[in-house]
């Protein structure tokens, strides 16, 4: 424990500020190993070694950030470290109270939450399936009483066992905030924005208003798509859509229906990914190789033979673990690895490109202080690997070697390649955003431990326009059904990851000198926007990140317009499909 014993002087901040990033250091990496073992292979010994380093780095932060609180109120601080002091006061995701034994047991409740996801089943035809089994087959059935039997099962199974934890972890959390000056844990979480939590609403609610109208339009072609496959009883023309029909466990995202979306003729792309790598009979670890080669043919170096050592690529045989994606960087320089559960198939080898950029943002920025070791903002980290896989085109499914020049869909496909992409990156938006708007309620006492399934459901209600397939009660906890909410990770970065994503597409496509529609560009193998890129990454949390996008696309500003632009084509095709009906809900 660094004490501060020096005088409270601009060079005693300084000292501190030292003497705290040597400590986190050295602690985070043995702290990481053990979540990664914990992740990997999941015991009572693995949880009960994660929950003890975990407390020991919650204690530490919390002694810290009330420090820097303190060293922040000292006049003639130097830019760097008041922005340090800054990050440090607010690092945490969730804080604990001074109180003794607070941070055990948040830590203890934490680990007992993450474990029951990971450890989660759902059922089809009566019979126990895994987590990862369960999402593969929402995916592909297109029966809906079967559908309706995995999303009850999985919701029953992993949200309600998790209710009494959450309830008493949120009052644990909220004590922490308030001790370190916030109103509470979700106005700590939103003050991580170079902006004050109430300026970030604003840009959040802004930054919706930009591009509901489009999810509105997606919303109504896709509900008389499904009802015109289920027919009334199952699907209403008008109103919600029902939750389990949409290819995946919480809606968020609909690319895997595209199948009964498809418009006739400009539907079939003329490919399809998951088919070409099959057909390529291509792993796992192909399909890694083939992400990283992305990120090398802009001018990044190659990942680390430890990468592919330690990586977890596939699921492991005989023992459990959390298979929901996730990149890691365990000693802050060169240990990068990915934690999968791949499968060969499109949506995966999208995902290999997503995790990826985390890793190749990690080590670009792995010279900066401890204390900037991270994106400009965690939209930055999410967008990265986002904006590299939009152009996973046609184009560079040719230059890979995947698909057959002849085979490239004419521009008459092109509503179809933008429909596919907008059931995923569009859908999501809503989403994205709702998540932690129900957190943020939760955490500011709005909504109430006895309407935790009630705010739920009338957040999807009233930005997603889905319903549940079943009946629900505040005996249900659907909320920590899903990864985010027992794992306690802020769930903003991807609502605004899916936005600047965009924006990032559309400067390195300018970058590139690109002149046709903005969806057909490819940047792959551009060593000048690779340049810019790493201009903007190594700069990781050490300036604000209105610098950092500037640096990269010119901008100071997140905007939906490049999204926009991006969507405009098959935009203004749904609104004529859905001319003549009764769109919203």
């Amino acid at each position: 424990m660094i004490v501060s014993n020096q005088a409270r002087t601009p060079e005693g901040a300084r000292q501190f500020i030292a003497g705290v990033e040597k400590d986190l250091f050295d602690l985070g990496v043995i702290s990481a190993r053990s979540q990664w073992v914990n992740a990997t292979y999941i015991t009572d010994d693995t949880d009960a070694v994660a929950a003890y380093f975990g407390t020991i780095q919650t204690e530490k932060g919390v002694n810290y950030a009330k420090e820097a609180a303190e060293w922040s109120k000292v006049a003639g601080l130097d830019p760097d470290t008041a922005r340090k002091l800054n990050i440090l006061r607010g690092a945490l995701i969730l804080a604990a109270p001074s109180t003794p034994g607070a941070a055990a047991e948040l830590n203890t409740i934490s680990t007992r939450l993450s474990s029951t996801y990971g450890k989660g089943r759902a059922t089809l035809n009566g019979k126990e399936i895994t987590g990862d089994v369960a999402e593969e087959q929402m995916g592909e059935l297109r029966d809906p009483k079967k559908t309706a039997e995995i999303w009850t099962s999985w919701n029953n199974n992993v949200g309600r066992p998790m209710r009494t934890d959450y309830t008493r972890m949120v009052e644990i959390a909220n004590q922490g905030a308030k001790e370190l000056g916030y109103a509470d844990s979700g106005a700590m979480w939103r003050s991580q924005y170079d902006m004050t939590p109430q300026e970030f609403s604003a840009m959040y609610d802004r930054l919706w208003s930009e591009v509901k109208p489009l999810y509105d339009q997606l919303h109504c072609y896709t509900r008389d798509r499904l009802n015109a496959k289920y027919g009334n009883a199952i699907q209403p023309r008008t109103g919600p859509i029902r939750a389990d029909l949409l290819g995946n466990m919480w809606a968020q995202e609909w690319g895997n229906i595209y199948d009964v979306v498809a418009p006739k003729g400009a539907g079939d792309v003329g490919y399809d990914v998951t088919e070409l790598l099959k057909a390529k009979k291509k792993t796992p670890t192909d399909m890694v190789r083939i992400g990283e080669g992305f990120y090398t043919s802009l001018g990044f170096a190659p990942l680390p033979d430890t990468f592919w050592k330690r990586s977890q690529i596939v699921r492991p045989e005989g023992r459990e673990v959390i298979c929901h994606a996730s990149a890691w960087d365990l000693d802050n320089k060169d240990d990068l690895r990915i934690k999968m559960c791949t499968k060969v198939n499109g949506e995966d080898l999208v995902t290999i490109h997503h995790e990826l950029g985390h890793n190749f943002y990690q080590r670009a920025y792995n010279q900066q202080p401890y204390l900037y070791l991270n994106g400009a903002n965690d939209g930055f980290h999410e967008a990265i690997g986002d904006f590299i896989a939009l152009s996973v085109t046609p184009e560079y499914l040719v230059q890979i070697g995947l698909l057959d020049r002849a085979k490239v869909p004419d521009a008459s496909k092109d509503t179809g390649l933008l429909l596919r992409q907008a059931m995923d990156k569009v859908a999501f938006l809503p989403f994205g955003l709702m998540v932690d708007k129900w957190r943020w309620g939760v955490f500011d006492g709005s909504i109430s431990p006895q309407n935790y399934e009630a705010g739920w459901n009338q957040l999807r209600l009233q930005y997603q326009g889905i319903t549940p397939p079943t009946q629900r009660t505040e005996a249900d906890f659907d909320p920590g059904a899903k990864y985010h909410i027992p794992a306690s990770t802020p769930y903003a970065r991807y609502f605004l990851a899916r936005i600047l994503q965009f924006q990032f597409y559309k400067a390195a496509c300018d970058m590139s000198g690109w002149k046709g529609p903005l969806h057909r560009c490819s940047f792959y193998g551009n060593k000048q926007v690779g340049q810019r890129l790493n201009a903007m990454l190594e700069m990781g949390a050490s300036k604000p990140w209105p610098d950092a996008l500037e640096a990269f696309t010119g901008s100071r500003e997140m905007s939906g317009k490049p999204m926009l632009e991006y969507f405009a084509p098959l935009q203004r095709w749904l609104e004529e499909q859905n001319k003549g009906k009764t769109c919203g809900w």
